[in-house]
């Protein structure tokens, strides 16, 4: 990318950037009435908390049906959850975290609110080795690592992206979760959905992946995951080494999407992202000045950061030094048509 201008949203910088919440993280705003009554619950963090930088992980795209921020400074959250599907809102106000829940994953999605907002992380056992990482962490202090405890809600839109553009990845997600969700429950802003159920999945035509952008090999992929889901949930449970494991089981998932799903599902932060097409330019220009980094260099500079490595590509891409680009993007398909 060239240095005049800021980096572009593409699938690492979303990864490591910042979702913006409109109104600011000290914004609060009451969730519109509905008939169907909600659940609430308040937390207070014990320390800075960044709504965006937390969240923004999953969020996919700027039309993502399941994710959204609106003008009072809230975050909506669709999730189906093990009890079924739930609307989470939060909202941040004097340091004090509120949630608002609705459907029956209400009371579970309350019940794990502090998790989600990186209550489990320890962004104290992190330590700068670098200018440029101790600057991104003095300048972001609200960092903190999501987790879901949910695997298969990142497990899919992660195949989706395998091998393609941001935008193409964006637009089959958004395209499938609306066609063969269902709405969102509660006074969630219009044209939310929650994702389809394992069962849904597995039903979805051959056509109709087809027209969203998908092809053979990354539908055949979801299918084989949904049909084992139960056992791909269990991994939540597991430490993020042995989750990795068992979702690598499944016949298309390899080290690159099993990290992203741990790193969003169990808050992992040494599950490092390998095999992907910019994040090892990106850290070893960062750190070396060497942009053409491969996996095996970006490993050996992210080496004094073990153990929490993940944490420290996430600084990196918040840094914002990216390499200038030397070749054109990517060019974007869409089967779709053909």
């Amino acid at each position: 990318m060239s240095g005049r201008f800021a980096p572009r949203p593409t699938r690492t910088t979303v990864r490591g950037g910042h979702v913006v919440v409109p109104g600011g993280a000290a914004t609060g705003g009451v969730p519109r009435r509905s008939a169907e009554p909600g659940r609430a619950r308040t937390w207070t963090p014990d320390g800075p908390l960044d709504l965006g930088l937390v969240l923004g992980p999953l969020r996919r795209g700027p039309g993502d049906p399941t994710f959204r921020t609106t003008p009072d400074g809230s975050v909506w959250r669709v999730a189906r959850t093990p009890a079924g599907p739930g609307t989470l809102r939060v909202a941040l106000r004097g340091g004090v975290v509120r949630g608002d829940a609705w459907g029956p994953g209400a009371e579970w999605l309350l019940d794990r609110l502090p998790d989600l907002l990186g209550a489990a992380d320890d962004p104290d056992a992190f330590e700068p080795r670098h200018r440029l990482v101790a600057l991104a962490r003095h300048r972001r202090p609200g960092l903190r690592l999501v987790r879901t405890g949910m695997v298969m809600e990142s497990l899919i839109p992660s195949v989706l992206e395998q091998k393609v553009t941001t935008d193409e990845a964006y637009r089959a997600w958004r395209l499938l979760v609306r066609k063969f969700g269902e709405p969102a429950p509660g006074p969630a802003p219009e044209r939310m959905h929650v994702m389809p159920a394992p069962r849904t999945w597995a039903l979805i035509p051959s056509w109709e992946w087809h027209r969203a952008g998908v092809d053979d090999k990354r539908a055949a992929t979801i299918l084989r995951a949904v049909r084992v889901a139960a056992r791909l949930e269990e991994a939540v449970a597991l430490d993020p080494v042995r989750a990795q494991q068992r979702l690598e089981l499944v016949s298309g998932i390899g080290p690159w999407t099993s990290a992203e799903v741990v790193q969003r599902s169990h808050g992992a932060a040494d599950s490092v992202t390998v095999g992907d097409l910019h994040l090892p330019g990106i850290v070893g220009y960062a750190l070396a000045g060497d942009r053409d980094a491969d996996d095996s260099v970006m490993l050996e500079l992210l080496e004094p950061y073990a153990g929490q490595r993940h944490r420290a590509a996430r600084l990196i891409l918040l840094a914002g030094r990216t390499p200038p680009r030397r070749v054109p993007k990517m060019p974007r398909g869409d089967i779709g048509r053909l």
